[in-house]
């Protein structure tokens, strides 16, 4: 259930993001002897992107596990889903929120150092490539750790973050090997979802941690000793 929910979500977020991942996604310094040689140095960057995520998604699981031993799982359940709700309705009220300057200063800097690969072809490069284009700043890569953090499990957190990457390739990969954007109405019908999905994936955080006892959307969870499980899906 939850890959399915962390492919999906990288998949519609995908078409959100063309505007900022196209233009890296279309000048990688891939080889062109061939399409299939152009398919895997695209394989290697999207690679590098995976890896990234993960390793996001393992640190974020982890801090979720610590959640989960000091039996506060359902607390943050309730309280990342109330957190992704808010931000978006700041969103729409608002629109983009500016962040902190240290992670503005440090986006700047994956920047600076992306320039410079570019210019470097190779697939180390474009390995690279992947691997920094995963640490620019996204409100979707965002809401994917939320839900790495809430799986409450290193192993899974790093998995949803995985399988939010995999979500992102499809689209990603007709970019690279088409060389063209998605058609601007085609993205402006998939950006309508977006918000409709994001809420739906806070609306499902709230009531995993309501522990309403209904198998896989909000299972009870259960105390003995010391040790936090979920009852009905972890078994």
């Amino acid at each position: 259930m939850f890959a399915l929910t962390a492919f999906s979500l990288g998949f519609l977020g995908s078409f959100h993001c063309v505007g900022m991942c196209g233009p890296i996604a279309m000048a990688l310094p891939v080889r062109t002897d061939s399409r299939w040689t152009e398919l895997y140095d695209s394989l290697i960057y999207h690679a590098g992107k995976i890896l990234t995520y993960s390793m996001m998604g393992l640190v974020f699981g982890m801090l979720g596990k610590g959640f989960v031993l000091a039996g506060w799982q359902s607390a943050l359940s309730v309280i990342l889903g109330v957190v992704i709700l808010l931000m978006l309705v700041l969103h729409n009220r608002f629109g983009k929120v500016s962040g902190p300057s240290f992670f503005k200063a440090a986006a700047g800097a994956v920047r600076t150092r992306l320039g410079k690969l570019f210019s470097r072809p190779g697939k180390s490069s474009i390995l690279l490539i992947g691997i920094l284009n995963g640490l620019l700043p996204c409100g979707l890569v965002y809401l994917g750790i939320a839900g790495a953090t809430a799986t409450g499990s290193v192993l899974k957190g790093a998995m949803f973050m995985a399988c939010f990457g995999l979500g992102t390739m499809p689209v990603m990969l007709f970019l690279t090997l088409s060389r063209r954007l998605v058609s601007l109405d085609v993205r402006k019908r998939i950006r309508k979802l977006i918000p409709v999905f994001t809420c739906i994936m806070a609306v499902m955080l709230i009531l995993r941690g309501l522990n309403l006892g209904i198998p896989y959307l909000s299972p009870s969870i259960q105390k003995s000793e010391g040790v936090t499980t979920l009852d009905c899906c972890e078994k």
